[in-house]
């Protein structure tokens, strides 16, 4: 059995990915919560999205729920979340 390990820090061409820069308030922000279909998942990011709306001043969520737990994200729907100023990623069960 050979075991492949993948460093998501590169890219295909093999230079370190950078991460976006920190955004400096969440107040009025559109944050995108990307649900991997997972059980626990949803219930997790109606709790979140209270607490970011709340006390962190969150204006507006895009969801979006993975079709399959096991696969990565398709690229529609990565696209369809563009115009979030930051997505979560989670993986809930």
């Amino acid at each position: 059995m050979t075991l492949r390990v993948v460093d998501p820090t590169l890219n295909a061409e093999g230079e370190p990915g950078r991460a976006a820069p920190a955004l400096a308030s969440l107040d009025g922000a559109v944050v995108g919560l990307l649900d991997n279909a997972k059980i626990g998942t949803e219930r997790f990011y109606d709790h979140l999205a209270a607490i970011l709306k709340k006390e962190y001043g969150v204006r507006e969520f895009i969801r979006r729920r993975k079709p399959d737990t096991t696969r990565p994200v398709p690229r529609d729907m990565l696209l369809s979340m563009s115009g979030a100023d930051a997505i979560v990623s989670a993986v809930v069960d």
